[in-house]
């Protein structure tokens, strides 16, 4: 069976993330175990362990993106029976995918359908449908530069600072 969407729709998203963070840690072990004294007599002279440990850490990232559309869709879905109830409802579900410009844009349906709702060209409009699902989205470049790098990602776990 074919279903039938007509959405006409206009829609501007505008996104922007900033972040920044820095951080500084310093640990100083002097006594440990007496090994920096040991060590610091090996040493040249004016070098020394102290401090032991020193760790500096910053980091930032940034993002923008924007989507500016107006839509005009009629589309025409297959969707298939997956079930029919005791009495007679049919459930459907159906979905397509459509790629324009590095953007991927996706189209799912389902719901219920009562067979006499059905036309004789096997359509159907998706205001016909009970417990209509309908989703349209997508993903591509615009989501990606919202998000920081994975490096990034894997700093800030590792660096909690």
């Amino acid at each position: 069976m074919t279903v039938v969407i007509e959405i006409d729709e206009e829609a501007k998203i505008k996104n922007e993330t900033s972040r920044s963070r820095s951080g500084s840690e310093n640990l100083s072990v002097p006594d440990l175990l007496g090994l920096p004294q040991r060590i610091n007599q090996n040493l040249p002279a004016g070098a020394s362990t102290d401090p032991a440990v020193a760790l500096n850490s910053t980091s930032s990232s940034a993002g923008d993106g924007s989507v500016r559309r107006s839509e005009e869709l009629t589309l025409r879905v297959a969707a298939t029976v997956v079930d029919v109830l005791p009495n007679g409802v049919l459930a459907i579900e159906g979905s397509q995918e459509l790629r324009v410009n590095f953007e991927l844009r996706e189209l799912l349906v389902s719901g219920f359908v009562r067979p006499e709702d059905v036309s004789r060209q096997n359509e159907i409009t998706y205001d016909k449908i009970a417990s209509a699902r309908v989703s349209y989205g997508g993903r591509g470049q615009i989501t990606d530069v919202q998000q920081p790098r994975y490096g990034q990602q894997i700093l800030d776990v590792i660096l909690p600072f």
